[in-house]
């Protein structure tokens, strides 16, 4: 698939703001810890994907009723859906100069990713947490995504790389109470 960059300014996927707070002190320090041993920012960054997707439960297989949307946030609080795993995940990413967008699937709901730059390619990669039936891998060298869509289904892969999380997605979890809540009010589509 040809992605689509929604901002042709490669320094607007390294952008800090209110949902993608990597100034925070907590994604820092995470950040940093993470940091140690790695050999270089591949490593990091594979290092990051597997904290966010194996030290962070989804909150819907955990049956957490949180919602979570700030990256600083889901650090803190240890939970989030993919969207939200997603946030602390690019967070984690743009701290250590690593350019990082936002993209999604659509299913019966949206999905939620993240694409990574690296060699001058974007690479998508799913922090969602796996399961049984649910194996995703961080790779550079082909998607390891934890759901390939079925056209047939209507399913589908949106080819726009995001700078900042879809309006869409960020209404839906601040206006979300609690999961079951936000489990009615998924978006169908972007």
């Amino acid at each position: 698939m040809e992605f689509v960059q929604e901002n042709p300014d490669l320094s607007a996927y390294l952008a800090d703001d209110e949902m993608i707070d990597h100034r925070h002190p907590l994604v820092r320090e995470t950040a940093a810890r993470l940091a140690t041993g790695a050999a270089d920012s591949y490593a990091y960054a594979r290092t990051a994907f597997e904290f966010v997707r194996d030290t962070i439960p989804h909150s819907h297989d955990s049956g957490d009723p949180r919602v979570t949307w700030r990256a600083s946030d889901v650090l803190e609080r240890r939970t989030g859906i993919c969207y939200a795993k997603a946030h602390a995940l690019a967070a984690l990413l743009r701290v250590e100069d690593i350019p990082t967008a936002f993209c999604y699937q659509k299913f019966d709901e949206v999905h939620g990713l993240v694409a990574v730059r690296f060699h001058g390619a974007w690479h998508r990669q799913d922090p969602r947490g796996n399961k049984p039936g649910v194996d995703a891998q961080f790779s550079l060298d082909g998607e390891r995504l934890a759901f390939t869509p079925d056209p047939k289904s209507n399913e589908l892969d949106y080819p726009v790389l995001y700078a900042e999380p879809h309006p869409v997605v960020l209404s839906a979890l601040r206006a979300a109470p609690d999961r079951s809540y936000l489990w009615k009010t998924l978006p169908t589509a972007l």
